[in-house]
C-alpha cells in the first residue's frame, strides 16, 4: 500500500475514533442533563433507564439499588421485561448471581450467549428469554450504589463500544440517583420532623440568624392566635403578639454566646404562664464566618404548674396561720408562767426554757417554709424598682444590733452609680439578711463581717464575707439544699432553710448563688442577679 493511501486510511480511522469518542461524550452528557432535571427518585430511575436504552439501542434494561441494611440488591426500575419485578421487587442477596459478581469484582460483566444454564439468584429470570446482557456497577462518592443492566433477546448483541459507553454512563446515573436518594431521605426526615413539631403541645418558633421567622408550629400559632404560614420571613420584632412577650424574645435573641440558652417565664394577658427557652442553633460553615444559623424558641405552657403551686402556697399559708395561733398562745402562756413563778427551782426553769426554745424554733420553721413556698410559687410576690444602696442600708440597720451583741465589726460597701433592680424588695431583703445572719451567727466574738454590692459584666453581685472558721469542701456542695446543716453547726440554732431561701430568691430573679470558703480562712457567700434579666 502506497504511503498516501496509508495516510488516508489512518486519517479515516482517526476520524472514526474521534467521532466515536464524541458520540460517547454526547451520550454521557445527554444522560447527565436528562437525569439531573429531577430529584424525585422514582422519576429519575425511569428517566435514566429510558435515556440509556435509547442511547445504546438496547431493547430491555433495569436499574438495581443496593440496600446495605437488608444486605440485598433490589430492582427499582425495569423496561422491556415480560414480568413485573418492581411491584414485587426482585431481591438478590449480596454475593449471589451475576449481581454478586459485579459487586465483588467492581467491574462490568458481559454475557453475549445466555443459554439458560447459568446459575441465577432469581430462577424466574430465565422466562425473560434474554440471550445477551451487560451489567455495570454504578458509583457515587467512591462506593457502589447499584447496578445498571441492559439486555437483548439476540445473542452477541453488545460489542466493546457499547460496553465502554455503558460503563461511563453508569457512574453518571449513579451520581444522579444518589443525589435523588439523598434528597428523598432529606424530605422524608423533614416531613417527619414537621409532623413531630406540629403534633407537640409545646409551641416552637424557629428563626434565621437575622431573627426572621422560618417555622412556627401549630401550638405556637394557637397560643398567639396568628397564622404561622403568613408570618414566614417576617422579622420577630414585627409579629403580632403581646408586646412584652415580643420584647423579651428579641432581648433573648441578642444573646449569641455559643452553648448558652436563655430561659425565662412570662405571663400572657389571658393569665397563661409560659416557660420560654431560646436556644441558638450553630452550623459549621466553611465560607460564611458566622457560626450561628438562627434560634429555636420553645414555649411551654406551665399554667397548670403555677396554679398548683399557688394552691399549695395558699394551703401552706392557711396551715401556717392555723399553727401560728396555738404556737403564739403557747409562747405567751410560757412567758406568763415564767413571770408567775417567783422563785422557780432549776428544773422548772430549765423545762420552761426548753419549751420556749422549741416553740420559737417551730415558729421560725413555719415562717421559713411559708417564705420558701411563696417564693417558688410566685404567689403574693410584688416586684418593683429597688434602690440597692437603700436596701443595703435597711438590712444593715437590722443586722448591726445582732453583730454588736457579739462585738463583731460590721461594714457595708456599695459601688457608686448602682442601677435600679426590678425585684420583690421584701424577699431580696430577707435573702440578704439570711446571708448576714449566718455570717454573724457562725463568726466568733470579735470577728468581722462585710457586705459588698458591685456590678461585674452587667450582673449585680451581693457578697457577704466573714473571717469565721470556714466550711469544709465536702459540705459546700450541699449548703443550699433544704434542711441541710453541716455536722459541726448542729449545736447552733437554725432551721436549715435560710440558704435555700436565698437560692430560691436568686433563681426566681434569673440569678444564682455561690460560696467560696476554706477551713480556717473564713467564707464568702454571694448572689448574682442579672441587671437586664427583667
Amino acid at each position: 500500500m502506497s504511503e498516501p493511501l496509508n495516510l488516508i486510511l489512518q486519517n479515516r480511522l482517526l476520524t472514526e475514533e474521534v467521532k466515536r469518542r464524541v458520540d460517547q461524550l454526547a451520550a454521557i452528557n445527554t444522560v447527565a442533563t436528562t437525569v439531573s432535571q429531577s430529584l424525585d427518585l422514582n422519576r429519575t430511575l425511569q428517566t435514566a433507564l429510558q435515556v440509556v436504552l435509547a442511547i445504546v439501542e438496547a431493547e430491555a434494561g433495569g436499574i438495581s439499588l443496593i440496600d446495605e441494611e437488608a444486605g440485598e440488591v433490589i430492582l427499582r426500575a425495569q423496561h422491556g421485561w415480560t414480568q413485573d419485578f418492581v411491584t414485587q421487587p426482585m431481591r438478590i442477596p449480596f454475593g449471589k448471581g451475576m449481581s454478586g459478581q459485579v459487586i465483588k469484582n467492581d467491574r462490568v460483566i458481559v454475557n453475549n450467549n445466555l443459554d439458560g444454564t447459568e446459575e441465577l439468584a432469581v430462577p424466574s429470570f430465565r422466562e425473560e428469554h434474554f440471550r445477551s446482557i451487560v451489567m455495570a456497577p454504578m458509583h457515587a462518592r467512591g462506593v457502589i450504589i447499584g447496578i445498571l443492566s441492559i439486555m437483548s433477546s439476540k445473542p452477541g448483541s453488545f460489542d466493546d463500544e457499547i460496553i465502554g459507553v455503558l460503563e461511563a454512563i453508569a457512574d453518571t446515573v449513579g451520581v444522579a440517583l444518589d443525589n435523588a436518594r439523598l434528597y428523598e431521605t432529606t424530605v422524608e426526615k423533614e416531613n417527619s420532623l414537621r409532623a413531630v413539631l406540629h403534633a407537640t403541645t409545646d409551641g416552637i418558633i424557629a428563626t434565621d440568624q437575622k431573627g426572621r421567622i422560618r417555622l412556627m408550629n401549630q401550638a405556637a400559632q394557637t397560643l398567639f392566635k396568628v397564622n404561622g404560614r403568613a408570618l414566614i420571613g417576617t422579622p420577630l420584632r414585627e409579629i403580632p403578639i403581646e408586646q412584652h412577650v415580643r420584647d423579651l424574645l428579641i432581648r433573648a435573641l441578642s444573646v449569641r454566646s455559643q452553648g448558652e440558652n436563655e430561659c425565662f417565664e412570662v405571663k400572657l394577658d389571658n393569665e397563661k404562664s409560659l416557660l420560654v427557652t431560646v436556644s441558638p442553633v450553630y452550623v459549621e460553615r466553611q465560607v460564611d464566618q458566622n457560626s450561628y444559623d438562627g434560634w429555636v424558641i420553645v414555649l411551654q405552657d406551665v399554667t397548670h404548674l403555677r396554679q398548683s403551686e399557688i394552691a399549695r402556697a395558699q394551703f401552706i399559708q392557711a396551715a401556717a396561720h392555723d399553727m401560728r395561733n396555738p404556737l403564739g398562745l403557747t409562747l405567751n402562756s410560757l412567758h406568763l408562767l415564767e413571770s408567775l413563778i417567783d422563785t422557780p427551782d432549776a428544773v422548772v426553769k430549765e423545762v420552761i426554757v426548753l419549751a420556749t426554745r422549741g416553740a420559737e424554733r417551730l415558729k421560725a420553721l413555719i415562717d421559713d417554709l411559708l417564705n420558701l413556698e411563696q417564693i417558688e410559687s410566685g404567689y403574693g410576690i410584688s416586684e418593683s424598682e429597688v434602690n440597692i444602696p437603700e436596701l443595703v442600708g435597711e438590712v444593715s440597720a437590722e443586722i448591726k444590733p445582732v453583730a454588736e451583741a457579739k462585738h463583731i465589726a460590721y461594714h457595708a460597701e456599695v459601688e457608686a452609680n448602682m442601677p435600679m433592680l426590678v425585684v420583690d424588695r421584701r424577699l431580696l431583703n430577707r435573702a440578704l439578711y439570711n446571708y448576714l445572719d449566718n455570717a454573724v451567727k457562725y463568726t466568733n466574738d470579735g470577728g468581722q463581717v462585710t457586705l459588698r454590692a458591685f456590678i461585674k459584666d452587667t450582673v449585680l453581685h451581693l457578697e457577704v464575707t466573714d473571717n469565721g472558721p470556714g466550711i469544709p469542701a465536702e459540705a459546700q456542695a450541699k449548703l443550699f439544699e433544704r434542711f441541710y446543716r453541716a455536722p459541726e453547726t448542729e449545736s447552733i440554732p437554725g432551721t436549715g432553710l435560710g440558704l435555700a431561701i436565698v437560692k430560691s430568691v436568686a433563681s426566681k430573679n434569673g440569678g444564682s448563688v455561690y460560696v467560696r470558703s476554706g477551713q480556717g480562712q473564713g467564707s464568702t457567700f454571694g448572689m448574682k442577679l442579672p441587671i437586664s434579666a427583667r
